[in-house]
């Protein structure tokens, strides 16, 4: 009963650490209504995050349903120390890396800071030019050949601006680990996308700094 009513996307406006924490509180007695609110706070950018890992939209939708069915039947398991996004995330990453595995068994520097959306709207579509559109193009099917751990890492750091912390936390690694994923990540960027002509550079460099 409670899949048919969850919908992943969600519009409510930031709320703070205290509010969340009472959202979490009521969600443990059985708050219906605080369940919709977390849905609405959190489903946008976990569905955006899963469909970047999947680019498949239902697989997407049934990932992050099933995502915060698990996060409210082992809510009471959730640590009030942690952002509950990160949480979330967590559980929606291990998920994912189920899908991923069972699909599998059956079948110059980038700133991802200034990349576009990797599924945008029509309008955005319309406004984009004939040379973005290619650069877009390239750089996203670049990043789906990446392996699940880099491609989640730099999913979660540049799309969704978590920490290494946070990433560590989420993908069940040391922070170390997570910084590495990230330089191998940019490597093999960099190889894939090695043809790319200098003016298609412009856009995507500097990307070292923020990663440390």
């Amino acid at each position: 009963m409670l899949r048919q009513g969850i919908s992943v996307t969600g519009t409510s406006s930031a709320i703070s650490r205290e509010q969340e924490r009472e959202l979490i509180s009521r969600v443990r007695v059985g708050d219906r209504n605080a369940y919709r609110e977390l849905v609405d706070q959190h489903g946008d950018r976990l569905h955006a995050f899963i469909w970047r890992m999947v680019r498949n939209h239902h697989d997407a939708e049934d990932i992050c349903q099933d995502a915060f069915l698990k996060a409210f039947a082992s809510i009471d398991s959730f640590k009030s120390q942690y952002r509950f996004s990160t949480w979330l995330f967590t559980i929606g990453y291990r998920v994912c890396l189920n899908q991923i595995r069972r699909k599998r068994a059956v079948s110059t520097d980038i700133d991802f800071n200034a990349l576009p959306d990797a599924n945008p709207s029509d309008n955005a579509i319309a406004a984009e030019s004939e040379d973005a559109a290619r650069v877009r193009s390239k750089i996203w099917e670049a990043v789906d050949r990446l392996t699940p751990p880099q491609r989640a890492t730099v999913l979660l750091f540049y799309r969704q601006e978590f920490g290494c912390q946070e990433i560590a936390r989420i993908l069940q690694l040391p922070p170390a680990t997570v910084k590495s994923h990230l330089h191998r990540a940019r490597d093999r960027l960099r190889d894939l996308l090695d043809p790319m002509t200098e003016r298609d550079w412009t856009c995507f460099r500097n990307l070292s700094e923020r990663a440390g």
